[in-house]
């Protein structure tokens, strides 16, 4: 009871305890889990484990939460079945620390049936071992449900996922509940990856610069964050966090997956993308999806189950990962688009950031819709994972970046026009890399209505100018102008100045 007399979490104390209760097996090993899978199991030539499962993407259109939506008698007997099933059947307990942070660390308890225990295999290598303390958010997930639905009780720290064996929906289930406790410690979840970049600025010096990465999955947001950038000692460029971060008020950048990754394998190929091809060919990854042969002959370019094939990956495989997951300052902040009216870069006022923070330009991947892969989407932050009000995030963050004094850019890793320009890997490294070091020679460019580069050593950026790469290219700016203009009105909370910095 507290203090007024109230009960606390009265849902979560219907769960079993996982300590005393006779169905639930609490925190198994590594081993053990992946022995009571084991009849699911392909195994990998690299030898691995491989799963596939029956659900192969988030289910976003089937997810409620109840500060965004009134829960109904329905969505409360969802809850109440998916708490009284983890006491009617045999049950895999996990539990695991979310962030390192003091302000940001929660612990997170996991309940699976048995005969799904691979979810939990792949969920527990994402995050680090508990230290006992009592858990601070909680998620029954049942893959046997007759119907697939997600219910979020974000005051109460607890969600029902019901239907569905995908590990990415175990995965953000907790993710979408820290970046909502973030938030209300005056700071502001971000779907984003961070990284340290330690580089020479133009007069030789060593200088440290925190970089964040804002985009959709399958957008490279992986792929930059965990990229080394051809540095040398003593330059280097280490990454902290490749999917959820908490940027706290004081400018903390605090990480929340402290063991693993959960990337996309779809053509991972080993030259453009070493790092992350070396750690899913490590016998430590667990596969989700990938096209595996009976003989254990992975394909990572076929898309036998989905283009939204996954592993999850360890840290420690990675030669660019730091030990830490806090970013101790966050200088620079990118928002990952694939809109080929985009320029390669370009440099953001606080409002203008604002504004891409709402738009959240990218593609729709098989991660989200499969059926919609390939479309144009707008999504606030680039998060699909917001509670509460849309607008404010808005705010909050034209806020925060500028107090912080953070630097904003817009970066395009898609194509310029109709395909005429792609934006590679090198390109964007570059990129990254010279932003890093303050060598990009600026210039606000009154075409586009934009600050973008003059110029970038190593990089012939006037062969990459966009009104060179489009046709009409005017008229098809002031359209895309006036569309982003009309999404921003559906946010009434969203300050005028944001909505008049439209670019």
């Amino acid at each position: 009871m507290s203090e007024t007399g109230a009960e606390t979490r009265p849902l979560v104390r219907e769960l079993p305890d996982p300590t005393t209760a006779s169905n639930v097996r609490y925190d198994p090993s590594f081993e053990e889990l992946r022995d009571l899978a084991a009849d699911d199991e392909t195994t990998t030539e690299f030898g691995s484990p491989s799963y596939v499962s029956e659900t192969r993407s988030r289910s976003a259109d089937l997810t409620k939460n109840a500060v965004d939506a009134a829960f109904d008698e329905p969505d409360r007997e969802l809850v109440d079945d998916a708490i009284a099933r983890a006491g009617d059947r045999e049950m895999v307990c996990v539990d695991r620390l979310m962030g390192r942070h003091p302000d940001a660390t929660f612990c997170c308890r996991l309940f699976v049936p048995v005969e799904h225990a691979h979810i939990a295999l792949g969920w527990r290598d994402l995050f680090e071992p508990s230290d006992g303390r009592e858990p601070d958010l909680y998620t029954v997930m049942d893959p046997d449900y007759d119907e697939t639905a997600i219910r979020v009780l974000p005051d109460e720290g607890f969600t029902a996922v019901l239907g569905t064996d995908y590990i990415g929906e175990a995965k953000k289930s907790f993710l979408r509940l820290y970046m909502y406790r973030i938030k209300e410690q005056g700071g502001l979840g971000l779907h984003a990856g961070s990284k340290r970049v330690r580089v020479r600025n133009e007069e030789g010096d060593l200088q440290t610069v925190g970089q964040v990465f804002m985009g959709l999955s399958a957008t490279g947001k992986s792929t930059l964050t965990s990229h080394g950038c051809w540095l040398e000692d003593p330059e280097d460029a280490t990454m902290l966090q490749d999917d959820v971060c908490g940027l706290l008020p004081d400018g903390t950048v605090a990480g929340s997956e402290g063991e693993g990754l959960f990337i996309k394998t779809i053509g991972l190929d080993a030259e453009e993308q070493p790092e992350l091809y070396e750690a899913a060919t490590h016998e430590s990854a667990v596969f989700e999806n990938v096209a595996v042969d009976d003989d254990g002959t992975v394909h990572f370019d076929e898309d036998r189950y989905t283009s939204n094939s996954r592993a999850v990956v360890q840290r420690d495989q990675l030669e660019s990962a730091d030990e830490e997951i806090d970013l101790e300052r966050m200088d620079q902040a990118f928002f990952i688009t694939r809109n080929p009216l985009m320029p390669p870069v370009a440099k953001l006022t606080d409002d203008q950031a604002a504004v891409a923070f709402m738009l959240g330009e990218s593609i729709e991947t098989s991660a989200g819709d499969p059926s919609r892969a390939g479309e144009s989407i707008r999504v606030v932050g680039t998060n699909p994972f917001i509670i509460g009000p849309e607008g404010e995030e808005g705010n909050i963050f034209r806020d925060l970046i500028e107090a912080l004094d953070i630097e904003c850019y817009v970066i395009n890793t898609g194509y310029l026009g109709e395909k005429s320009a792609d934006v590679g890997v090198e390109e964007s490294v570059t990129i990254l890399t010279e932003a890093a070091r303050g060598t990009i020679e600026w210039t606000d460019d009154d075409r586009t209505g934009l600050t973008i580069p003059e110029s970038v050593p190593g990089f012939d950026i006037g062969e990459y100018y966009v009104p060179d790469h489009v046709e009409d290219y005017d008229e098809a700016v002031a359209e895309l102008r006036a569309e982003r203009r009309d999404y921003l009105e559906q946010f009434d909370e969203l300050r005028e100045e944001i909505r008049d910095a439209v670019y």
